[in-house]
């Protein structure tokens, strides 16, 4: 049986950062932010040929071993089979090992692009379909989810199959980042977790998410409590103490901040007046940046 047929012209896809947990949101909620990495990718007639600027450029791998191309790759045997080479050209803005979705923006823009640059690749991967091998090839569904359908997004397992509600948030809410010059492995960070946690900790955090979707969609000014952890964040001190630090301090002052998925960077949710005061109030050794909150999640662009 003959295997897919590819477009000629190149595809261009752009991924959004993203930030997991929110705080008590632990491997479920996520939240698309205004931070993107570019992918262009081309049919080409043999090999493999990577360029990559920005973050990571002195680092990444040029070869399969690359988890964009390892993402093509499994993208393509299940539409079909592989083209006969691959020219690809990265623009990388999503900083690496900050807890900002850097490999789940890698994951859905090979998804994406295999997708984009098959014929008839859309009708054989529906959006379903993507976020559950988004989700096999990264382990757990929150920041894909997000990274692929953008918005706020809610994600969980059932019978082994990855679901995911998307929602908007609120337009007054403004995503501040705090990025160390540091990274913490996700793997490090996961270590340091407790095979059980008490029930009251675990109660108070049910409670809290059940709050944050409220809070994040349409009641912005709930979001301080509603973004109180028991469940990870203390627990990870050690790989990243400045960061529980800067959490504490944020807190105290009244401004609603989680740790970013795994960290180390950090994430205060604020209203728009509020965003340039408060990206201030990091010191030195942050990188902070104000951000928007992104809609789209992971698209197919123009070249130009």
């Amino acid at each position: 049986m003959a295997g897919p047929a590819f477009r000629a012209a190149a595809v261009r896809v752009r991924t959004p950062a993203t930030s997991a947990n929110l705080g008590p949101g632990f491997d479920a909620l996520g939240l698309s932010l205004g931070l993107y990495d570019d992918v262009v990718l081309r049919v080409a007639e043999s090999g493999l040929h990577i360029d990559i600027a920005g973050e990571g450029a002195e680092t990444l791998p040029r070869d399969e071993s690359h988890l964009l191309v390892r993402s093509l790759r499994t993208t393509f045997d299940l539409l079909g089979g592989q083209p006969r080479g691959l020219e690809i050209v990265c623009a990388n803005r999503i900083p690496h090992g900050r807890g900002l979705g850097s490999s789940s923006a890698a994951i859905c823009a090979g998804i994406v692009a295999a997708r984009a640059v098959t014929i008839g690749g859309a009708e054989k991967l529906d959006e379903a379909a993507m976020l559950e091998l988004a989700t096999e090839i990264e382990g757990h569904p929150d920041n894909v989810a997000a990274c692929l359908l953008g918005g706020f997004t809610l994600a969980w397992m059932e019978a082994g199959v990855a679901r995911a509600i998307r929602m908007d948030p609120a337009d007054s809410i403004v995503p501040v980042v705090f990025v160390p010059s540091k990274a913490v492995l996700t793997e490090t960070a996961r270590g340091l977790l407790p095979r059980s946690v008490p029930h009251v900790d675990a109660a108070a955090n049910a409670g809290r998410a059940a709050l944050l979707v409220e809070a994040l969609t349409r009641r912005p000014e709930l979001l301080l409590p509603a973004t109180e952890d028991r469940l990870h964040q203390d627990y990870r001190s050690p790989a990243m103490p400045e960061s529980v630090a800067l959490v504490n301090r944020l807190r105290a002052d009244g401004v609603p901040a989680v740790i970013s998925g795994a960290g180390p960077t950090v994430l205060a949710l604020v209203e728009d007046g509020a965003a340039d005061k408060v990206a201030r109030l990091a010191g030195e050794g942050w990188a902070a940046n104000r951000l928007a909150l992104d809609a789209g999640g992971t698209s197919v662009l123009p070249l130009a």
